[in-house]
């Protein structure tokens, strides 16, 4: 599609076949690295920086490389890194025993369809959330950050000149990448963590901390600022100093105190959490209907003038891909949606309700999808795609698609169809899942893009490509790991070499308690639902008598349904963020020095990004948690306090250079 735009950036190298093969090969490699990263610890990492940094290094040695064509290749990467969350529901189907592996054409279907028609609905949210907003899209500010400084775009504007800032990003990705490759060997402890019991011996109740020792986390904490991280600190609390204690004393058992919290913390704490999530969700929705309406009718407007002979007139970053062309591409992702969830329900012996569960599923990925995209986005937005619960919003949808199967078909239906009817709700999920996702990190891609004057329709294209590389890539690494070690709680499977799935364990877990009537899973999210109406009272009345203070239900929904290995250090780097733009406000440059403070977090983003995907790649291979391990358990607690008092020094060592950067 040809895009119309003034002379002077027309000869900007963007939408290149170079880039776009340097984007598919590293969409492959990142792909695999997070499927079976994610399966078993339940987190997947954000490829966008690794890919960039990647992506410099080979396009400077091509030569001619621009700022807009490594957005492109990043953008390609970020696709496939973010489609693979669809682990957290497809695992589902063999631990209930529906699937022995998994189909390559319905699942390939299945990731392409959703994940394009994320695209889409993504398109006419950006000008609400990106272009409008100012959300801090961490991930996607450091990414452009990372851009200009390797790309010498930034000019002026990058810290005066772009050496001070290209030195804060290596040393900051040289300084996490080292520390990652340490911990590795286990002389650095993971993370500080402690859990104990309380009033009532063996079987009182439990709780505890898990402090991650990760850069990258730490650096997330920094762009998201105090805000959400004290947020999401009012949330973990909530969850492990108010609800893990709470439902361990409900449902008291015998055992280790970290075992006992965690299954208090998975078996109650996240599904309060979801609620939460839940009603702060509608809340955010609500709130942007009249943006999201600006946004279309600007979108609208921009297809207008095209048609109209008057593309000139747009800058070449407001130009989306035209509504006509998004109108379509959905319609053309609808259809075989349609055939697919007519397919399924017929296949799965529930052809006597196929229409019905057709239109029901439908509606859902419509509509659900296109609300849920909005959320998802806005929640990138606020602390990051990495970071964004999209397993919590995969509980919701599952929730709701196994609640119509309830109402709708399953008492016309014998007792032994509920496997199939749990099936069913967890393909719909699925679809809407790979939406949701996509959707979510568009945005956060659109904001490089934003920054780094890209345009906005060859990004989208880029992405569609992205998406159906890894669609591809998805369904047979899926089935080697399968092969290779099997899902915890699957049939016959070896729970002592299986790989966790959490998520996906937890969606068919819930639907299948939806479809059997387990209401208590219902009245937990029902807690969760008042908790996220406090939060939303709360920061009305903040909103209305003070100038700055906030506390974003969202956030603190993520704080109670995240673990807290993923939370606290994101609100310990938020505080000290906050310091260090304090000192800087009071020293000779302070916007000079907050910039740099940005280009450091960036850079220790980037380090352990790019150690993670290769680690992961070891661990894969070897099939051993710790491939480069050099000391065994019995050096913990050395490792804990040598790892921790690392940390801090690094910390601050780091932070204190770059206040000398900033001086010079």
């Amino acid at each position: 599609m040809k895009l119309q735009a003034p002379t002077s950036v027309m000869s900007l190298s963007e939408f290149t076949i170079r880039g776009l093969i340097i984007g598919i090969a590293l969409t492959v490699v990142f792909t695999a690295a997070n499927v079976y990263f994610g399966l078993k610890a339940g987190l997947t990492f954000s490829t966008s920086i690794p890919a960039v940094v990647i992506s410099m290094g080979l396009l400077r040695w091509l030569g001619n490389a621009t700022a807009q064509e490594n957005n492109i290749v990043q953008t390609v990467a970020s696709a496939a890194g973010t489609l693979s969350s669809v682990i957290f529901v497809l695992p589902g189907f063999v631990m209930i025993g529906w699937w022995t592996g998994f189909p390559f054409w319905l699942s390939a279907a299945v990731c392409a369809t959703g994940g394009v028609l994320g695209v889409m609905y993504s398109i006419p949210l950006r000008r609400a959330l990106v272009t409008d907003s100012d959300l801090p899209y961490p991930e996607g500010t450091a990414c452009a950050e990372v851009i200009k400084v390797g790309t010498s775009a930034g000019g002026a504007e990058s810290v005066e000149s772009g050496s001070a800032g290209l030195k804060a990003v290596i040393g900051g990705s040289i300084a996490s990448a080292l520390f990652f490759i340490v911990v590795q060997t286990r002389i650095f402890a993971s993370d500080v963590v402690r859990y104990f019991r309380f009033g009532g011996g063996n079987e009182g109740a439990a709780t505890g901390f898990d402090f991650a020792l990760s850069y990258a986390l730490f650096g997330i904490g920094h762009l998201v600022g105090i805000t959400v991280g004290a947020s999401m600190l009012v949330g973990a609390l909530i969850g492990w100093a108010w609800g893990v204690p709470h439902f361990t004393t409900l449902h008291p058992a015998a055992g280790a105190a970290a075992a006992v919290a965690q299954a208090g913390w998975s078996h109650y704490v996240r599904f309060v959490g979801a609620g939460a999530i839940g009603v702060s969700a509608v809340w955010t929705l609500f709130k942007l209907i009249k943006p999201v309406i600006g946004g279309l009718k600007g979108a609208i407007a921009s297809s207008r003038a095209r048609k109209a002979g008057r593309g000139d007139a747009l800058p070449r970053t407001e130009h989306d891909i035209p509504v006509n062309q998004v109108g379509l591409v959905s319609l053309v992702c609808i259809l075989p949606i349609c055939w697919l969830l007519w397919s399924f329900a017929t296949g799965a012996g529930l052809g006597e309700h196929a229409l019905l569960l057709t239109i029901g599923g439908i509606i859902t990925v419509v509509v659900i999808g296109f609300l849920v995209s909005t959320v998802c986005g806005y929640m990138a937005g606020l602390i990051g795609a990495s970071n964004s619960p999209l397993s919590g919003i995969g509980i919701l949808v599952v929730a709701i698609m196994a609640l119509f199967l309830v109402l709708t078909v399953k008492s016309s239906l014998p007792p032994e169809a509920g496997k199939a009817l749990v099936a069913y709700a967890l393909f719909v999920t699925s679809i809407v899942f790979c939406v949701a996702a996509i959707a979510n990190n568009n945005l956060q891609d659109l904001k490089t893009g934003q920054l780094v004057d890209a345009t906005p329709a060859k990004q989208q294209w880029a992405l569609v490509i992205g998406v159906l590389a890894g669609a591809v890539v998805i369904p047979p690494v899926l089935n080697l790991v399968n092969k290779a070690y099997g899902f915890l709680g699957a049939p016959g499977v070896n729970p002592a070499h299986a790989l966790p799935a959490p998520q996906a364990g937890l969606i068919s877990a819930l639907a299948q308690g939806v479809i059997q009537n387990d209401v208590e899973k219902w009245k937990l999210m029902g807690i969760g639902v008042g908790i996220g109406i406090a939060c939303i009272v709360v920061d009305w009345v903040l909103t209305r008598t003070t100038k700055s203070v906030r506390m974003p239900p969202l956030a603190v929904g993520l704080g109670i349904y995240l673990p807290t290995a993923s939370t606290l250090m994101i609100v310990v780097g938020s505080v000290v963020g906050w310091w260090y733009d304090r000192r800087a406000d009071r020293g000779p440059k302070p916007e000079a020095s907050k910039q740099l403070g940005v280009l450091l977090a960036s850079g220790l983003i980037v380090g352990e990004s790019v150690l993670g995907v290769v680690v992961a790649a070891l661990v894969a291979f070897s099939g051993k948690p710790w491939p480069i391990g050099v000391v065994g358990d019995s050096f913990a607690t050395p490792a804990l306090i040598i790892g921790g008092v690392a940390f801090a020094v690094v910390v601050f060592v780091l932070y204190r250079w770059i206040e000398r950067l900033a001086r010079n």
